[in-house]
C-alpha cells in the first residue's frame, strides 16, 4: 500500500516549523493519537536518536520506539518504528515559499505490521491515520500560527 500523505501551508518560517515538528516533547500537542513522547538518548537530535511514543491505536494505548532515520534541518526528517506490532515510517518535508516567510509542510506515513499488527494495520491503523493526519496538520498550523491560543 502507498503512504498516507498530507500537506498544509503554515504562516511561519521553515526553521520555526522544523524546530517544532522535530521537538519530541511537543508531539502530543499536535498529534491526536500521541499520549506521550520522550527522548531516550541524551544530546542533540540526529540520525539514530530514539523516541518512546505512546499512542492511542483504536481503543488501546500502545507504546512504541521510533528512531530518527533522516535529519536535515530545516528541510526534511524521517522516523521509523523499531518495535511493537505496528511500525510506522514517517517522512516529513518543510518547503519555504513567500520569500521564506511561509512553509509548505508535507507529512507521509506508512506502516508495517508484525504479529497482530498485520491485522491492525489495514483494519484499524490506516483508517485511523487517514482521518487523523489532516487534523494533525491543522493542529500543527494552529499551534504555530497562534502560539498559546
Amino acid at each position: 500500500m502507498s503512504a498516507i500523505k498530507e500537506t498544509v501551508d503554515v504562516d511561519c518560517r521553515p526553521e520555526d516549523v522544523y524546530d517544532y515538528v522535530t521537538d519530541t516533547e511537543r508531539m502530543p500537542e499536535w498529534q491526536l493519537s500521541a499520549v506521550s513522547a520522550e527522548r531516550l538518548d541524551p544530546g542533540p537530535v540526529g540520525v539514530g536518536t530514539r523516541v518512546r511514543v505512546a499512542r492511542h491505536i483504536g481503543s488501546r494505548v500502545m507504546p512504541m520506539t521510533m528512531e530518527v532515520t533522516e535529519y536535515d534541518p530545516p528541510h526534511s526528517w524521517g522516523m521509523r518504528g523499531v518495535d511493537g506490532p505496528v511500525r510506522a515510517r514517517v517522512h516529513g518535508e518543510v518547503e519555504p515559499f513567500d520569500e521564506g516567510r511561509r512553509s509548505h509542510v508535507t507529512i507521509a506515513v506508512d506502516f508495517e505490521g508484525h504479529g497482530m499488527g498485520k491485522v491492525l494495520v489495514p483494519l484499524v491503523v490506516r483508517p485511523q491515520v487517514r482521518k487523523e493526519l489532516p487534523r494533525n496538520e491543522q493542529l500543527l498550523k494552529d499551534r504555530l500560527e497562534h502560539p498559546g491560543g
